[in-house]
């Protein structure tokens, strides 16, 4: 009988002056400021409430729907049955099983990524994961755990949380699929992937994550689901699903906020 993930740990707080104020404090202030300082939509600096988003820019976001490849998630610009997979799919197929995405990677996606990551917008991740629950659905049935994918302690450090854990808290609340921190870290500190081209990506991140020894018996035949903000090449996810699967998950998909597709593509 496996033994069960650990329990998910809280990622820290966003890096301001109120995560170091107790957190009776940080509340009370919290609403203060919320009253204070109405919340500005990332994208056209609307004024806003609930999810932080104004409905103009949700209605721009370009949602990733059936027909896809069934093992990429790359739109198709027709249906061509179940089961059919891209060219990208067949000529140089990932080491996860299976990808899904919320939406494509366009002007409002991005702005809402980069304003969670680098703008302390962590009132986006609650919306973004609902999205990300529902686009992945088919991978969260049956899925044993969320597995955030990690960020090196210095990046941490810097940052102060890790936009992908918060995202898997919230698909974690949607779908009641516990997140499993600590089973993959990163154990190389690498350059940002951004401006590298596709195999200067795999190699930037080659033997940059590891299944702590401690963690392996959690890991060991699970279905597993990695969670990212965006999928590019998909040369951190594969790095990732490789040292799960190394480690010896059963089954490992990736579900992400948002992916690049270049063109819509035509089944093969």
């Amino acid at each position: 009988m496996q033994a069960p993930f650990a329990k998910t740990v809280n990622a820290p707080g966003p890096p301001s002056g109120l995560s170091r104020i107790g957190t009776p404090f940080r509340a009370l202030f919290g609403r203060t400021l919320n009253v204070a300082l109405p919340t500005l939509c990332p994208s056209c600096r609307e004024l806003v409430g609930g999810d932080g988003l104004c409905g103009a820019c949700w209605a721009k976001l370009s949602p990733i729907e059936a027909p896809y490849c069934e093992r990429l998630g790359i739109p198709f610009a027709y249906d061509p049955g179940p089961g059919v997979l891209s060219m990208e799919a067949i000529s140089d197929p990932p080491a996860y099983h299976r990808a899904r995405a919320a939406v494509r990677y366009d002007d409002v996606a991005r702005t809402m990524v980069h304003a969670l990551k680098y703008g302390d917008r962590l009132d986006l991740a609650p919306a973004m994961g609902r999205w990300m629950a529902r686009a992945g659905r088919s991978l969260l049935d049956g899925a044993d755990a969320l597995v955030p994918v990690p960020l090196h302690w210095r990046r941490l450090w810097a940052r102060r949380f890790n936009q992908s854990m918060l995202l898997a808290q919230s698909i974690a609340r949607e779908s009641g699929i516990p997140v499993a921190d600590g089973a993959l870290k990163r154990v190389k500190a690498t350059a940002q992937q951004v401006g590298l081209s596709q195999s200067e990506r795999a190699l930037n991140v080659q033997g940059a994550f590891r299944v702590p020894p401690d963690t392996k018996a959690e890991v060991a035949g699970r279905r597993l689901v990695l969670v990212d903000d965006v999928l590019t090449s998909g040369a951190t996810t594969d790095a990732c699903a490789r040292a799960l699967l190394r480690a010896g998950a059963g089954n490992v998909d990736v579900v992400v906020f948002a992916r690049v597709v270049d063109a819509i593509r035509a089944p093969i």
